[in-house]
C-alpha cells in the first residue's frame, strides 16, 4: 500500500484516478483549489475509501503556493499530476492566469517533489502539443508543434519533466491524453468538454453548437482509459519509462458530426446542430498511435468510444435529469 498524490483531485480525471487508487488499497491525498474541479466530485472518492478502508486525506491548496505543495508532497511515494487549467479558449482569453497556474504549478510540484524524495511523477500531458501539422497517427518521435498558450505550457511541463529525471534523477513520465471524456466533466462551463456540453444541451432540447463543418475527427478517450494508462505507468520499470513522453488514446478518429449522431442516437434527440466559424487555436484533427504505451507498461484501451458514449450520457441523464 503506497501513500500516493493526486493534484487536481476533484477535477473528472483525478477524481475517477484517485476513486480507483483507493479501491485498491492506496493510502490518497488529494490537492484542488477548486478553480475547475468541484467539490460533489469527491463524493465518490470518499466514499471509495470508506469502503475499501484506504486512507484519504484532502488539502485545499492551489499549486501556485509552493510550500502548500511542497507540504503535501511529504511522505508520498508517488504522485499523479492531473491538475490544470485544461482549456485552449481560456488560455488565448488569459494567458498569463493559466501560465502561473500550468508552469508555475508545474515547477512548484517538481520542486516540493524533489525536496520531499518523492519516487516517480506521472504527468498530465496534452496531444495538442502535436498541433496542426501533417501527418496521421501522431507518433511521440514527432515535433511539437503547439498553436495555443494552452499546448505550450503542456509542452513546457513535459519538458521539465524530463529535465528533474536527467538532472535530479526523479523518475518522470508523461502521458498525452487525446480528448479525455466521461462522467463528471463540468458540462456548463464556457471551457466544458465538448462531449460533456453537448449532452446536457441535447439533454435540455438545445441544439448544439459545432465549430467549422463536424468533419475534423477526435481520438475521443474514455476516462477509465486513462485512468488504467496513470495507474500503469506508475507501476512500470523505471528503465522503461521514466523520462519518457507517451499518448494516451484509442487510436481511432471520430469525427464531429458522427460523435453528435450517436449522441443524439441515444438521447433520442431529433434537432440537428448549429455550425459556426472554427474557432482560433483549435486542433483540427487528431489520432494517436498507442504502440509506445502499449509496448512500455502494457497499455490496451479498456472501453471502447460507443460504450463510453453510452456511460457518460447515462451518468448525465442521472446526474442532470431533474434541471433537464
Amino acid at each position: 500500500m503506497a501513500q500516493v498524490l493526486v493534484t487536481g483531485c476533484a477535477g473528472f480525471i483525478g477524481s475517477s484516478l484517485a476513486e480507483a487508487l483507493l479501491r485498491r488499497g492506496d493510502a490518497v491525498r488529494g490537492l484542488d483549489n477548486f478553480e475547475t474541479g468541484r467539490p460533489e466530485n469527491l463524493e465518490a472518492v470518499r466514499e471509495a475509501a470508506r469502503l475499501s478502508g484506504a486512507a484519504f486525506s484532502f488539502h485545499p491548496a492551489d499549486l501556485r503556493d509552493a510550500a502548500a505543495v511542497a507540504e503535501a508532497c511529504q511522505g508520498v511515494e508517488v504522485i499523479f499530476h492531473q491538475a490544470a487549467l485544461p482549456s485552449v479558449p481560456r488560455s488565448i482569453r488569459d494567458p498569463r492566469t493559466s501560465h502561473t497556474a500550468n508552469i508555475d504549478g508545474t515547477f512548484n510540484l517538481l520542486e516540493g517533489a524533489r525536496a520531499a524524495g518523492v519516487r516517480r511523477v506521472v504527468y498530465a500531458a496534452s496531444s495538442s502539443a502535436y498541433g496542426n501539422q501533417p501527418g496521421f497517427p501522431r507518433v511521440e518521435s514527432m515535433t511539437p508543434m503547439p498553436i495555443a498558450p494552452y499546448p505550450v505550457q503542456k509542452l513546457a511541463g513535459e519538458l521539465y519533466m524530463r529535465s528533474y529525471w536527467q538532472v535530479y534523477g526523479l523518475e518522470t513520465v508523461a502521458l498525452r491524453y487525446f480528448n479525455i471524456f466521461g462522467p463528471r466533466q463540468v458540462p456548463d462551463s464556457p471551457y466544458s468538454g465538448v462531449m460533456a456540453r453537448w449532452i446536457l444541451q441535447m439533454m435540455a432540447a438545445e441544439r448544439p453548437t459545432i465549430f467549422g463543418n463536424g468533419e475534423q475527427g477526435r481520438d475521443f478517450t474514455f476516462v477509465a482509459n486513462a485512468v488504467a494508462a496513470n495507474l500503469l505507468a506508475a507501476a512500470a520499470p523505471a528503465d522503461r519509462v521514466a523520462g519518457r513522453v507517451f499518448n494516451v488514446a484509442c487510436g481511432e478518429r471520430h469525427t464531429l458530426n458522427e460523435t453528435f449522431a450517436v449522441l443524439a442516437r441515444l438521447l433520442r434527440f431529433r434537432g440537428t446542430p448549429v455550425y459556426t466559424g472554427e474557432r482560433a487555436g483549435d486542433i483540427q484533427n487528431s489520432l494517436a498511435d498507442i504502440a509506445a504505451a502499449r509496448e512500455a507498461f502494457g497499455y490496451q484501451p479498456e472501453v471502447s468510444f460507443e460504450q463510453g458514449l453510452r456511460e457518460t450520457v447515462a451518468w448525465y441523464q442521472a446526474r442532470y435529469a431533474v434541471r433537464a
